[in-house]
């Protein structure tokens, strides 16, 4: 391996580099925007410039749904500032001014008391959840990204009209009738408009970095419902914009004549033709009246989302965003959500040809404003999390890195090596990013690390450490077959279709009854840790590991079994189980794992004493 040395002290600029930032980032609120968005006929204005866009939805960006890491039961938490602004400068990156966010979540029957909601009843509201909506705006401004804030969801993902009906024992139905219980909901529109912002004291109602208020997500309802909603809107606050919430793939007559809604959007993922020929008929039918853009669209081949963009910017259509983009998580790598954009894209997400599509999109974000591309800022400083072992290293990553450098030395030796030219933080989903098998036993190691893309490199971080490794460890993340020693005919890896119910782990292996894998270690073994996925409850227990001093002489191992029961939850995840063995007999270096039906292995650690 080819090393580069770099001297101890060229890290004394962080200190620096780290005050100017937070210097950028206390400017005032409304820095970025001279504005409100307004309207011109069919056309959103911001002054006397057209606003014209092509961007992402962020379904997370205040409520983290994706909370997936193994041992954690609750897949739900808010979204931090560091994640807001990620995901919000990534935006900006990408060459988009405007994203659309999700819902506030609405209280289950069903919800643990760990679950954090923000609407916890008729009037009742959360103020810990909704000071994420702060951050936000705060960000936003910051980046310079308007921002479209919808007020219910039709779906029950999140809470929506089926609760705020049952905190009165009615039906979800006669959420859009009855007068408690619409007089309930805009008691939740009253409080998100009138809301004064805790970091910036700028009142919602008076920032402009919301773009407009939409009635809901993808609403089946009847039109006299948002009729009501719309005008109610209005009263409250005048001056931003209204948008009508809907799920069709169609601009209604009521919509178009109703005075209170300013902006008209549509859902598409049908067929492309289908959605071709549906974007087209309501830009027509709105032109010269109101506002169109597309308010989702995707999952669909790359060739056809040009096809579907290009039809927007040239028919005139003021924007189009895609479902859906996912930013950096706080305990390291991103978030992942079935086949979700990660900026500036990774090979990790050729399936769904993250690059090219990111790639395209940012193209386009420019050429609908008639502007070429501009070059992407360097990367600013990651963060090292802390280390325990040389064998588990993450960070929180940099907005716009494509790589990272990571960089080692001894305690006692002023000089740095780089161990990692060209680490990722896209690959290990919800488990640490990178490991230093190079590491030696028994020494004192620092490290540091640095972001790169094609503009260049971010300054280095704060090291981490000093961080000692006690004992070797093989780490199997059941992606291949290059860990094992043996196994029998009937174990295979699974095939990434229930990869939702697996929180998002692509790397699995399983087996029947009966079946087998083994591994050989080059040292005495000193303990076992094995994750697996229980998909039925007679699976928990049905699973063992055995060591022997041979690949022909096994003994079972007395093992703890550690069961994470995911809370209710409407997903139907798989339960998370990890058996670990810490007490294995002397002068053992094979490891048998008897597979049973109904289990999918996710990760192996066998931690081992090197043979000298």
């Amino acid at each position: 391996m080819s090393i580069m040395k770099t001297p101890l002290f060229a890290n004394r600029r962080v200190e620096f580099v780290a005050a100017v930032l937070v210097l950028a980032f206390s400017s005032s609120a409304s820095a970025q925007f001279a504005n409100f968005i307004t309207v011109r006929a069919d056309k959103l204005m911001d002054g006397n410039e057209e606003l014209r866009f092509v961007s992402y939805n962020i379904p997370n960006l205040h409520y983290i749904e994706d909370n997936l890491a193994f041992s954690e039961p609750n897949p739900w938490r808010i979204a931090d500032d560091f994640e807001i602004r990620d995901a919000l400068f990534s935006i900006k990156q990408m060459g988009g001014k405007v994203t659309r966010m999700y819902v506030p979540s609405v209280r289950k029957a069903m919800d643990d008391t760990a679950i954090i909601r923000h609407v916890l009843g008729p009037g009742i509201f959360n103020e810990e959840a909704f000071k994420a909506y702060d951050e936000v705006l705060e960000a936003a401004n910051q980046a310079g990204v308007r921002v479209i804030i919808p007020f219910v969801d039709n779906w029950w993902w999140w809470g929506g009209p089926k609760e705020y009906a049952a905190f009165r024992g009615k039906t979800g139905e006669e959420f859009w009738t009855d007068s408690l219980l619409i007089a309930d909901f805009k008691k939740t529109v009253a409080f998100i408009i009138n809301r004064v912002n805790t970091r910036t004291g700028v009142p919602y109602k008076k920032d402009k970095a919301i773009l407009g208020w939409e009635t809901g997500n993808e609403l089946v309802c009847p039109f006299s419902w948002t009729k009501q909603i719309a005008a109610y809107i209005k009263s409250l606050d005048s001056v931003h914009l209204v948008l009508e919430g809907t799920n069709r793939g169609e601009v209604s007559d009521e919509a178009l004549a109703d005075p209170n809604i300013d902006v008209l959007s549509t859902h598409h993922y049908a067929r492309p033709e289908e959605s071709l020929a549906l974007i087209s008929a309501a830009r027509a039918k709105a032109k010269n009246k109101k506002p169109y853009f597309v308010g989702e669209f995707g999952f669909i081949a790359t060739a056809d989302i040009g096809r579907i963009v290009d039809t927007v910017i040239s028919k005139g259509v003021s924007g189009i965003m895609i479902w859906s983009l996912r930013g950096h998580n706080r305990d390291g790598g991103f978030y992942y959500h079935t086949n979700a954009y990660r900026w500036p894209g990774f090979p990790s997400g050729s399936a769904w040809d993250e690059s090219s599509v990111i790639d395209l999109l940012r193209e386009k974000a420019y050429q609908i404003n008639g502007r070429t591309p501009e070059p992407v800022p360097p990367p600013e400083v990651p963060r090292l999390l802390p280390i325990q072992t040389p064998y588990k290293i993450s960070w929180q990553g940099s907005t716009g890195a494509a790589a990272y450098l990571i960089e080692r030395r001894l305690e006692d030796d002023g000089l740095w090596t780089v161990i990692a030219p060209n680490a990722s933080d896209a690959d290990a989903r919800y488990r640490p990013l990178y490991c230093d098998t190079t590491a030696e036993i028994g020494k004192r190691y620092f490290y540091r690390i640095r972001a790169k893309n094609a503009s260049g490199y971010s300054d280095l971080s704060e090291p981490m450490g000093p961080v000692v490794a006690q004992a070797r460890i093989l780490i199997d993340k059941m992606g291949d077959e290059t860990r094992t020693f043996e196994k029998s005919g009937g174990v295979h890896f699974v095939t990434p279709q229930d990869v939702a119910k697996a929180k998002e782990d692509i790397s699995r292996l399983e087996g029947g009854s009966g079946d087998y894998i083994t591994y050989k270690l080059p040292g005495n073994i000193l303990s076992v840790q094995l994750d697996f996925f229980a998909t039925t409850e007679e699976a928990e227990s049905g699973l063992a590991i055995l060591s022997g001093s041979s690949k022909d002489a096994f003994s079972p191992l007395a093992v703890t079994r550690r069961i994470v029961r995911p809370l209710k939850n409407e997903y139907g995840f798989y339960t998370p189980v990890t058996i670990l063995s810490d007490s294995v007999p002397p002068a053992q270096s094979y490891v048998k794992i008897l597979l049973s039906a109904g289990c999918q292995l996710s990760r192996l650690e066998i931690t081992y004493a090197a043979t000298p």
